[in-house]
């Protein structure tokens, strides 16, 4: 069995006024009063890394401050559990689904297992992505509400795969969605929930100068010279090996360096791979800093961001990008590709620029380097855009609206 996932209590919901305003605060207050009491059981499948479990990390406590009883849990797994998750996971993205008939019959084991051992009988079951779908087998009689929360862009998914979850989703209340384009034809309600980041958390709060610096210092990246940057999960989707190619084209007109940060996350087997490949293409170039970090590196991500000349995310696919969130939040100049939800956050010109390919994200990071201006103005206004939606108390506030819709749907 996991561990219990980690939360942070520390903060409380007045902490928020000073970047949202009072007006907001006593909104959601206001939203959860007719909440009081009820029980929400969130599950996903990793409690350590990947943007899910980070967002349940604020997520959680913000709604047990605000009165509701929240419960998070964690589904658990072996080694073929989660090679077919990821697997699933690269299907539903448009990708070829190569695994063996039987993997199917796993995947459902490992769902009843989890079934048996977790308690689901919240008021409002709330279920992450495609891992623990079938848990809606648990349902059984009860009288409770259970959503579909996928993170994921499902515009074009691999039919097979999709032809095997689809019947269990059309048995949930509802499907939650990041973007209008990854929903389905589904007999169900559908919602749109864009993903967010927590502006107090050690990840996006604001830094000290020094420790900025001592950061910088540690993995050896000079200061005095451009900073491109990547942070993601070594992971084929995001490209690394693009962003790569991208820089070493840059390269020939600024000496700048680039840094490609992150690591991996529990449900996740690719990423030891991946990371060799970023390297191999690396060719031993002292400017290309590949840092391999732990789940626990909240703040060094937020201070390589914070002194990122220009943050790339060169996403073949993507289901929103809350990497690209974090870099507009700190006021960054982004260039990222147009797919799944990024083109939300990036408005081509106005909070960001878009690419569509090695080349073009050479180009974007290149007319950025050569004009400083427009690259403050992007980040001023990517800022702005982060504040008005993609901030965690938007995401508070829709869910207690849609717990509070389907109340009322019921006649509660």
């Amino acid at each position: 069995m996991t561990a219990a996932p980690r939360v942070t209590r520390l903060l409380r919901l007045d902490d928020y006024i000073p970047v949202l305003g009072a007006a907001e605060v006593s909104e959601l207050r206001a939203l959860a009063g007719r909440l009081q009491g009820r029980t929400v059981e969130m599950v996903n499948s990793t409690s350590v890394g990947g943007g899910v479990a980070e967002i349940l990390s604020r997520l959680v406590p913000l709604l047990e401050e605000l009165g509701v009883a929240v419960r998070w849990d964690v589904i658990t797994g072996g080694n073929d559990f989660f090679e077919i998750t990821k697997a699933f996971h690269n299907a539903l993205h448009g990708g070829p689904y190569d695994m063996p008939p039987q993997s199917f019959e796993i995947f459902l084991a490992y769902n009843e297992q989890n079934r048996a051992r977790l308690q689901l009988e919240a008021e409002f079951t709330v279920i992450h992505d495609p891992q623990p779908v079938a848990l809606i087998n648990a349902r059984g009689n009860h009288a409770g509400n259970w959503i579909w929360r996928c993170h994921i862009d499902l515009s074009r998914p691999n039919t097979t795969v999709w032809g095997f979850l689809e019947p269990y989703v059309q048995r949930y209340d509802g499907a939650i969605f990041s973007s209008p384009e990854f929903s389905r034809q589904l007999s169900i309600p559908q919602y749109l929930f864009y993903p967010c980041i927590d502006p107090l958390s050690e990840k996006n709060r604001e830094l000290e100068p020094e420790y900025i610096a001592g950061i910088l210092e540690g993995f050896g990246i000079d200061p005095k010279r451009p900073v491109l940057t990547q942070i993601s999960r070594f992971d084929r989707l995001k490209d690394p090996v693009g962003v790569v190619r991208a820089y070493q084209i840059v390269k020939r007109y600024f000496d700048c360096q680039l840094v490609l940060a992150g690591g991996g996350a529990a449900d996740d087997p690719e990423g030891g791979r991946v990371l060799e490949e970023v390297r191999q293409a690396a060719q031993d170039d002292s400017d290309v800093h590949v840092l391999d970090l732990p789940p626990w590196s909240a703040l060094e991500i937020n201070a390589l961001q914070r002194a990122s000349t220009i943050v790339i995310q060169k996403s073949l696919r993507e289901g929103f990008g809350l990497t690209v969130t974090e870099a507009l939040w700190k006021k960054r100049p982004v260039v990222a590709s147009a797919v799944g939800g990024i083109p939300t956050q990036v408005i081509h010109k106005h909070t960001g620029m878009l690419s569509h390919s090695v080349e073009g994200c050479a180009y974007q990071i290149r007319f950025l380097l050569s004009n400083p201006a427009i690259a403050e103005r992007l980040g001023e206004q990517g800022h702005q855009h982060v504040r008005e939606h993609f901030l965690i108390t938007s995401s508070a506030r829709r869910y207690l609206t849609l717990f509070l819709h389907l109340l009322d749907g019921r006649g509660a």
